[in-house]
């Protein structure tokens, strides 16, 4: 398909009624805009059509293989970053009509975000995601039903960062595709940098957090949460979408989104932390009990730990060791005992009330401050 069709020059998004949806997110999404997602979702299919055939020309099995990358991006999602990114170019241009312009850097975050969700599932050993099987345990499964020879385990865990670094480098090309001033392109990617670096910096310190829970604090979860999650869910977004409409790096709105942000996003860590423990499988499309069953050193476990009595504490050390739904069970039960689940929920909600605070500026306008103040409740206390 052209570069004509990736842009999306036929979407119109303009002011909308609020619908109804069973996402929060995408509910508020549909009470301000009409079409994002499907924008979005739109421009990253025609790329990827693109992409796919032309990998298919080198080999009908790289065909395959980047339909499987491809399948990665498009298996559903909130596209919740590239809807705070949205929102940090709506609040500097208010121009719908030029959003067809910058569609491309938005729907390049899906791509960026599918590149750590396959590598994080392969470091977790996860099953699941969004309700399928993750990429490295389909890729085994394709091995096996091959017969093809050798551990069918470590060939989907190579496929899986193989199709990790494929969307990362899609994401470099499908950015390019925003027809924007090439000296704010250049001051977009270096947002878009820094957010990939403290993305690899967060996911490092999850992954030490693992094999270092003596050295773990309540602190040192947060940090992961700030760097992890917070800034490449919504502070860093926000942000990119600012630069892409033009923004001055020493606005009141820069400052303003990047309070906002990281309150917003250490929160949304901080309800997954819970989901990862309480949630629903049918409606978070992952396991409940993961993070028990591997010890991850959590805020909410870290806190359990210490608001703990003896008893309790020695009982929580079974994290990590735990392997029937029984045991979880209990052992989530526990958790809550101790006080950790209110406690973490009274954080989500001062970190909400934070970043609405944050929001209390004339810098941003009615519009995007509704939007983003719903957007904070809808993805802070989705599923909950």
């Amino acid at each position: 398909m052209a570069n004509d069709a990736v842009a999306g020059d036929t979407l119109r998004v303009a002011p909308a009624q609020p619908g109804a949806t069973g996402d929060p997110v995408r509910g508020v999404l549909s009470a301000f805009t009409q079409d994002l997602v499907t924008g979005i979702d739109e421009v990253l299919a025609a790329f990827l059509a693109n992409e796919v055939d032309s990998l298919t020309e080198i080999d009908a099995a790289m065909g395959g293989f980047a339909a499987s990358a491809r399948d990665c991006v498009l298996a559903g999602g909130k596209r919740i970053r590239p809807t705070f990114a949205y929102w940090g170019w709506r609040a500097v241009t208010g121009d719908y009509e030029r959003l067809p312009s910058v569609l491309p850097a938005l729907a390049a975050l899906e791509l960026l975000h599918t590149f750590a969700l396959v590598h994080d599932d392969v470091m977790d050993a996860s099953d699941t995601r969004r309700g399928l099987p993750t990429a490295h345990r389909a890729a085994a499964a394709r091995h096996r039903a091959a017969g093809h020879t050798g551990d069918p385990d470590r060939y989907g865990e190579a496929v899986a960062v193989l199709i990790g670094d494929l969307c990362v480098v899609w994401a470099d090309r499908l950015m390019a595709h925003a027809t924007v001033p090439p000296a704010r392109l250049l001051d977009v990617r270096r947002c878009y940098d820094q957010m990939r670096v403290e993305t690899v910096a967060g996911q490092f310190l999850d992954v030490l957090g693992e094999h270092d829970a003596a050295g773990w604090t309540v602190d040192r979860a947060l940090r992961v949460a700030r760097y992890k999650t917070a800034s490449y869910t919504v502070q860093r977004p926000l942000l990119f979408g600012a630069h892409l409409a033009g923004a001055d790096a020493e606005s009141p709105l820069i400052a303003a989104y990047t309070r906002y942000g990281l309150a917003v996003g250490e929160a949304f860590q901080l309800r997954d932390d819970l989901l990862g423990v309480y949630g629903d499988p049918v409606t978070t499309g992952k396991p409940a009990g993961d993070d028990l069953r591997t010890g991850k050193p959590t805020v909410l476990l870290m806190l359990a730990r210490q608001l703990a009595g003896p008893a309790q504490r020695r009982a929580l050390e079974r994290a990590g060791s735990v392997t029937g739904a029984g045991e979880v069970s209990l052992l989530a039960d526990l958790v809550r005992e101790t006080g950790a689940v209110a406690r973490v929920e009274r954080m989500i909600s001062d970190r909400v009330a934070d970043a609405l605070a944050a929001l209390d500026t004339p810098a941003i306008d009615g519009t995007a401050r509704s939007a983003l103040t719903a957007l904070a409740t809808a993805a802070t206390a989705r599923w909950a």
